[in-house]
């Protein structure tokens, strides 16, 4: 059941009012239909976002290409070969391994496929993404890969009751995000700095992000009988 603090066209008309136009939204839309996902559209968001592969075969395939759909979930490798042909992005490129079997699936379809790299901000053992540290080696192993382009970073930062307080992670990807600009690297480009969710967009925003993912904030939350 779905109890919406307001309409998602209301709700995402009100975020957009509230950040900068250069500011892309990504309207995370685990669990939800492509009813829903339409009105999304509509109202005035163009990315969608997606966690798992098997429920967004089902929207995508409803939808269609009414929106540029990005993967913002953890991958395993298996899914990849589906994952590819169906997502116009992977924000979430942690390892070589990943990266390689990316790139040779979408060579298979002639794609050159966007992928944003996933920084484990806070060097959080239990979480995916590559640690700040090891970003440029990183980059350095991927950009061999002709299939991918790299076009940016994401972070998710830890869980905190309060947002400000994640301020010092998006700080340091912005850095991060600067610094490998500024290196003017052949075959990678630091358009989208992916950060901030329903709580902490505002946040992500002054600290510099170009893109924030939020899901609760546009479809409402979800309560369970």
């Amino acid at each position: 059941m779905l109890r919406s603090m307001g309409t998602i066209t209301e709700n995402v008309r009100r975020i957009l009012k509230d950040i900068p136009d250069h500011v892309q939204v990504v309207a995370a839309a685990k669990g939800h239909g492509a009813g829903e996902i339409s009105e999304v559209i509509d109202a005035g968001i163009k990315l969608i976002g997606e966690n798992y592969l098997q429920e967004a075969r089902t929207v995508i395939s409803e939808v269609g290409n009414r929106a540029a759909w990005h993967f913002t979930g953890h991958i395993q490798k298996n899914k990849v070969k589906y994952i590819v042909p169906l997502f116009d992005m992977i924000q979430t490129l942690d390892s070589l391994s990943l990266a390689e079997t990316v790139n040779e699936q979408a060579k298979k379809i002639g794609k050159i496929f966007p992928v944003l790299l996933e920084v484990n901000s806070a060097e959080e053992p239990q979480k995916s993404g590559v640690i700040p540290d090891d970003v440029l080696n990183f980059i350095e192993q991927v950009r061999p890969l002709n299939n991918i382009a790299v076009q940016g970073l994401m972070t998710m930062g830890p869980f905190l009751e309060d947002p400000h307080g994640l301020k010092p992670y998006f700080r340091a990807t912005r850095d991060l995000f600067d610094e490998i600009s500024r290196m003017d690297i052949p075959g990678v480009e630091m358009k989208h700095l992916s950060m901030g969710m329903s709580d902490s967009y505002l946040v992500a925003v002054e600290e510099g992000a170009t893109m924030v993912r939020i899901g609760t904030k546009i479809f409402g939350p979800r309560f369970y009988p």
